[in-house]
């Protein structure tokens, strides 16, 4: 690896960072959104179950609103079930909208380098290309600064598409995850607000 970055010149190092952002917010984001993460499975039974046993409603709704997004929504949910239809639609609309902010960070990032991936990389073989030219001399050519050069602008080249190539793929699987996370949201919010309108809250 060492010998690779040296022969590639210091361009690398911007798309080596690069690649490091990448993997962190990659390994940071499929962590944060686990489905049993986001979505814990029968949290609305939970909440419901909760506030029947527990004396102190407000410690209750603060510690499932901190468990997970999910919880966050059905909390607002309850807190608003007392307010007429169109109030309450928009108040879990805000709620949603906010964990749907929190599901989606880092992700623009991660579209970023996947689109200034390529660029750097082609800085790196534009610099290549100027070592190539700067080998050229009246009396010959410096073998070693055009191996230099080639070196620099190939490995640049390859190093940006092989760092955009997976950011993109991560920038979509996520952002498909988040809509399928979202949704699972919503039809759980969907069913509290169900049930506390036929009478279930405590």
């Amino acid at each position: 690896m060492q010998s690779i970055v040296s022969q590639a010149g210091w361009p690398i190092w911007f798309l080596i960072i690069l690649s490091v952002a990448m993997v962190a917010i990659s390994i940071e984001r499929f962590l944060s959104l686990r489905t049993q993460r986001v979505v814990p499975t029968g949290l609305a039974a939970t909440l419901l179950q909760s506030l029947r046993s527990s004396h102190d409603h407000s410690a209750a709704l603060a510690k499932i609103a901190a468990a997970s997004p999910l919880g966050a929504i059905l909390v607002e949910t309850y807190k608003r079930s007392d307010l007429p239809p169109a109030q309450r639609r928009l108040a879990i609309e805000d709620a949603g909208r906010e964990q749907a902010h929190y599901l989606n960070r880092y992700l623009p990032l991660l579209s970023l380098i996947a689109s200034i991936a390529p660029l750097m990389g082609l800085f790196g073989t534009v610099v290549g290309m100027i070592e190539i030219f700067g080998s050229y001399r009246p009396d010959g050519t410096d073998p070693t600064q055009l191996a230099r050069g080639i070196s620099t602008a190939l490995y640049n080249t390859g190093f940006g598409i092989v760092i955009a190539v997976p950011a993109m793929m991560a920038h979509r699987y996520f952002k498909s995850r988040v809509a399928n996370l979202l949704i699972l949201m919503e039809q759980a919010s969907r069913q509290l607000n169900d049930a506390l309108s036929s009478g279930s809250r405590g």
